[in-house]
């Protein structure tokens, strides 16, 4: 297919779209498809939230659209979603560069984001391992409040595992706060996702989440290493035949919770400096 980079290896294959926000268009474990993949890459354009998995940058989650001001510049986002906000960055929908071997880059700034910045992917394969490496340089003059993220859409039916001990349950509400897990948010046993979750994640016993497709087979391990505290957001659309689970470094409303001082918030990039997110995807057969 033109524009579709393609790394594979023997138990894993991995499709890329460069021209597409950079986002993997399918993950195929032992032949079968872990990923919510379309039939035609037009989807991708048509539908770029919902479809394969895009990195996130220089935001991940949901910004409030109101003008807001730091430092002596403004922040003012369009929003592109149907709950009024501004979601997932500007990376996904835009075309990236093919800059060797599995590495693809983007450049951005502007569109009511008053700082340039770069954004690097790369992505190896080793045997059943996928590891995606994300990379946000502030290319400004003065400090930037960034975030990364991925944003992948794991297929049903999906059982799942998340050692998580606090929970965000809501990741539309700005009010929502902090709380233990319990109940339908409480992952830490091995079960079925329960349907209509959109939260986050956080204080883990340990960086790893177990996916298994008890239809497929397939087991995987999801772990992550960042520059920056990292919470996991899910959401399980009824209507959608798939899970996101998604690795980010600042909760919802990142900008708010970064001026305000509270947790959670944007990390502070400087001129020249970078942000850092690494994801690993190790699969094996169940059985």
């Amino acid at each position: 297919m033109a524009g579709l980079v393609r790394i594979g290896s023997d138990d894993l294959e991995v499709d890329v779209l460069p021209e597409i926000g950079g986002r993997v268009h399918r993950i195929r474990a032992f032949g079968h498809d872990l990923l919510r993949t379309p039939g035609s890459l037009d989807r991708h354009r048509d539908e770029p939230v919902f479809w394969g998995a895009y990195p996130m940058a220089p935001w991940c989650n949901r910004l409030s659209t109101n003008a807001t001001a730091v430092g002596d510049r403004t922040v003012e986002l369009a929003s592109n979603f149907t709950d009024g906000t501004a979601i997932h960055g500007q990376v996904a929908p835009v075309p990236w560069t093919e800059d060797g071997p599995g590495r693809f880059v983007v450049r951005g700034g502007g569109n009511g984001w008053p700082w340039r910045y770069a954004v690097e992917e790369q992505l190896l394969l080793d045997g059943p391992v996928l590891t995606l490496g994300l990379r946000l340089t502030n290319l400004d003059t003065v400090a930037m409040p960034g975030g990364l993220g991925l944003h992948p859409w794991f297929r049903k039916p999906l059982e799942i595992r998340v050692p998580a001990r606090t929970v965000l349950a809501s990741n539309l509400d700005p009010a929502a706060g902090r709380q233990p897990v319990g109940g339908r948010l409480d992952l830490r046993r091995a079960g079925p996702v329960p349907v209509d979750l959109d939260g986050s994640w956080l204080d883990f016993d340990e960086d790893v989440i177990e996916l298994r497709w008890p239809d497929l087979g397939i087991r995987a391990r999801l772990r992550w290493e960042a520059t920056a505290p990292t919470s996991i957001a899910i959401a399980s659309p009824r209507a959608l035949d798939g899970v996101a689970v998604e690795p980010q470094t600042h909760l919802p409303d990142g900008l708010r919770r970064w001026l305000s001082g509270e947790p959670g918030g944007l990390t502070v990039i400087e001129p020249g400096a970078s942000l850092e997110l690494a994801i690993e995807l190790a699969v094996e057969r169940s059985g």
